[in-house]
């Protein structure tokens, strides 16, 4: 954490924006970034790195589909914006993509592992913070690994195919991250998918990693 004058340590800045379906200002953690490119085009921005000025969603299904619906990005952008069929089913692979790939850089740097024994063991350790588990896994023998005691560490957004893909794998029904490095990235776009996917309504914890950089 940066030190300030004196020593005194600085706290993070929080960047909020304000969604423009709800109107509430929020982290930009909980919110997905949309711009206009090309031909006035509606395009998810995931890693908020896009030019043009940034229009921002809840991170949910729910808020998504109204944006859609009722053309909230031409009110916003204050200018015609074209949306493209399948937006939302398009934003939703995007997430899972950008956090399947974190998952896989994890892996690849040592701070991931995967398998029944070894996330078991893993999880009794405390350098090993999130614990992933595929909701199409098995509930009894998920329920048989005991995930962090801290909040919003535990995810199971992801199919066994998903976890697979981040871990060269066909299927991965069990894996674990370290703490630092790369976890609180994960558990960030982690929670944006679980807005789309849990009930079609969740919205992510406003507990998730709010460091994240924006534009617009």
């Amino acid at each position: 954490m940066p030190v300030g004058r004196g020593g005194r340590t600085k706290q993070a800045e929080v960047v909020e924006r304000r969604c423009i379906v709800t109107g509430e200002t929020l982290p930009t953690s909980n919110l997905i970034r949309f711009v206009l490119g090309p031909d006035d085009m509606v395009t998810p921005d995931i890693s908020e790195r896009l030019p043009g000025r940034g229009i921002w969603v809840s991170a949910n299904s729910k808020d998504l589909a109204k944006a859609i619906d009722q053309n909230l990005f031409s009110k916003s952008a204050k200018q015609k914006a074209n949306i493209p069929d399948g937006l939302a089913d398009l934003t939703e692979r995007l997430i899972a993509k950008r956090a399947i790939d974190l998952m896989s850089m994890a892996r690849k740097s040592g701070q991931a592992i995967c398998g029944y024994e070894k996330t078991k063991s893993a999880m009794m350790s405390d350098r090993w913070y999130i614990l992933l588990q595929a909701e199409d896994g098995s509930a009894p023998q998920k329920q048989k690994i005991r995930p962090s005691a801290v909040a919003n560490s535990y995810i199971s957004c992801f199919t066994a195919q998903e976890l697979g893909l981040a871990f060269g794998r066909d299927n991965v029904i069990h894996a674990a991250v370290s703490k630092g490095g790369l976890s609180a990235r994960i558990l960030l776009e982690a929670n944006r998918l679980t807005g789309f996917r849990v009930n079609n309504t969740a919205s992510p914890s406003k507990n998730a990693d709010k460091s994240s950089a924006a534009k617009g």
